[in-house]
């Protein structure tokens, strides 16, 4: 069994809910949403454009999400997304997808109006089926054309989001497994994806950790299991998704850990021995190095008490 390591290169900062522009800073601001602890359960929040453009003059800078996807989608206006460098207008009726971890930014023109869904990396793990291919269409940022069931699964996951019913979190689970699925179905006509080459790799890659990430392989494990070298994989992660093998590794090791805190009430201890830690201290260093919290302050924020 491998000892995990913390991984070097940290980015992870916990989300500001006023986040501001990034356009004096030296380096890409990184956003967090699973911080804000009132909706934590849902693992998903959904706002209007203007909602967060509105405070900053219309424009985002380049920013990105440690462990959250996002989908935007223009109702009516217009402005451009700048995608891992790309710079792609923005026109009435097209979605735009932005993978976990992918370095982007909005610039929208005045009163333009639309939804922004953001997705917990937890709710992919827990709706995407390693052999349906799903995840390898969601990994690539792009705008394409929206759809009509779209646009409805939006207004009813924000209608639901804005509402406090009974059952909430279960259809707003439901809803945004329905969306990331009618998301990937645009993406895929759109660009005849096929799951071969090397997103056929990475594919089987995420096969591989989701079977494997409990074993705590190494990316020198991956990278054998799929007959390529660590390095070639690290080309594929990052192609695929801007991250390194080795930071996929970590964040499913932390959403699994999330997971456990937030829907079980295990000892910390108990999910640090689950996850094949032999030593629960090391496993919280682990943790609050990924998150900038402790699993008891991360749980005790959760449940309403202090950190």
């Amino acid at each position: 069994m491998n000892r995990c390591k913390p991984m070097e290169g940290f980015a992870f900062v916990l989300y500001n809910s006023n986040m501001k522009s990034a356009t004096s800073a030296p380096a890409i601001r990184v956003y967090n949403l699973f911080g804000e602890a009132g909706d934590l359960p849902d693992v998903v929040h959904c706002e209007t454009i203007a909602a967060r453009s509105v405070l900053h003059d219309w424009t985002l800078a380049v920013h990105r999400h440690a462990r959250l996807h996002q989908v935007l989608l223009i109702e009516r206006g217009s402005g451009e997304a700048t995608l891992e460098g790309r710079v792609v207008a923005l026109k009435p009726g097209q979605i735009v997808n932005v993978p976990v971890g992918h370095v982007h930014g909005f610039r929208f023109e005045p009163d333009t109006q639309g939804w922004v869904l953001t997705i917990a990396a937890e709710i992919l793990d827990e709706a995407l089926l390693a052999s349906e291919g799903l995840r390898g269409a969601l990994s690539r940022s792009a705008v394409v054309r929206g759809t009509r069931q779209i646009r409805a699964t939006m207004k009813q996951i924000f209608a639901e989001h804005a509402a406090r019913d009974f059952g909430r979190a279960h259809v707003l689970r439901a809803l945004s497994a329905a969306m990331i699925g009618l998301v990937a179905r645009a993406l895929t006509s759109k660009s005849g994806h096929n799951g071969t080459g090397e997103s056929g790799l990475f594919r089987r890659f995420e096969t591989l950790l989701e079977q494997h990430h409990l074993q705590r392989w190494s990316v020198a494990d991956y990278a054998r299991a799929l007959s390529i070298t660590p390095t070639h994989l690290n080309r594929i992660t990052r192609a695929a998704t801007g991250d390194t093998a080795s930071h996929l590794i970590l964040n499913r090791l932390i959403r699994e850990a999330r997971r456990n805190l937030v829907y079980t009430n295990l000892p910390v201890s108990t999910i640090a021995y689950t996850l094949g830690f032999e030593d629960p201290a090391y496993f919280s260093r682990v943790y609050a190095a990924a998150t900038g919290l402790s699993p008891r302050a991360f749980r005790a924020r959760l449940h309403g008490g202090e950190t």
